[in-house]
């Protein structure tokens, strides 16, 4: 507006406090993130899978099915074990990889426009940090995720529970422990990373390639160097093999790769130490181009 006009008049509404600002983020992204079908059917389908484990653990309780097929509730359980081990091939191995899909298809979208548009001057103008900023990106991401994996997953376990008793929490609470704690890592590993790659590319093609470059070809080349060399220890530089070690060990069932948990939760923390100087270094409200 023209300033001799005169009709310019300070804001003197209510403030949003400074530890609920970062919530924009994800209040006015999610709605964004919604309005999108593809996402929308991902969610459905991803959803689907923890209720078809539930229908499974609810099968030995079931007198109809048990009678049709002549068996009982001890060979079903036989059968498919009902375990730690259990959840940890049936629930978090297939839920780790829906997690990745989701975080393929929104992660690299939440800070490439804002780079490449140079609007990061417009949001550290505000009462905001570079901290801030990365926490609440990473809070979108946070938020789905959690909606399709150890949020479904507690429930499943807690089912489980409700139908077997507190004997067999005594003797499988590492599941639940897992199922929470493992989902956290990998889904903090997937936030950090993607972000890290959105704000180095600055372009949403390039940095869903960069996704698979990290974790889908260096798995693949970790499995070569194995065979070659015959040892485990190249998949330190697989981070969905390193995750699986760790959530392994919290389930304690023992993993399928001969690395030890250290080793694993090294290559993790290494990697996010990683991504964390890749934002610190990207993330600038402005840049000095010579």
């Amino acid at each position: 507006m023209a300033v001799y006009e005169r009709t310019y008049r300070r804001y003197d509404g209510a403030l949003t406090p400074e530890r609920r600002r970062v919530l924009a983020f994800p209040r006015y992204a999610i709605d964004e993130v919604f309005r999108s079908k593809l996402f929308l059917a991902l969610c459905v389908v991803f959803l689907l899978w923890p209720l078809a484990i539930a229908c499974i653990l609810y099968l030995p309780h079931n007198l109809g099915f048990l009678k049709l097929f002549q068996t009982d509730s001890a060979t079903m359980s036989a059968i498919f074990g009902f375990d730690a081990k259990f959840f940890y091939n049936w629930l978090m191995k297939p839920q780790t990889a829906m997690a990745f899909v989701l975080t393929f298809v929104v992660g690299p979208a939440l800070v490439t426009a804002d780079l490449r548009n140079n609007g990061l001057a417009l949001y550290f103008s505000r009462p905001l940090s570079r901290t801030e900023y990365v926490v609440g990106k990473a809070s979108i991401l946070v938020l789905l995720l959690s909606a399709v994996t150890w949020v479904p997953g507690l429930a499943v376990f807690g089912f489980q529970v409700y139908l077997e008793g507190t004997d067999w929490l005594r003797a499988n609470w590492r599941a639940g422990l897992g199922i929470v704690l493992g989902m956290w890592i990998w889904i903090l590993l997937l936030c950090l990373v993607s972000i890290a790659l959105s704000a180095y590319v600055k372009w949403k093609p390039v940095a869903r390639l960069s996704m698979i470059l990290v974790f889908i070809v260096a798995a693949g080349l970790a499995s070569v160097m194995n065979l070659q060399f015959r040892t485990d220890w190249a998949s330190v530089i697989n981070l969905g093999d390193m995750v699986h070690v760790i959530v392994a060990s919290l389930f304690g069932v023992p993993p399928s790769i001969a690395v030890p948990p250290w080793a694993a939760w090294t290559s993790v923390l290494l990697t996010c130490g990683a991504c964390v100087w890749l934002l610190a270094r990207k993330l600038r409200p402005y840049e000095v181009v010579s």
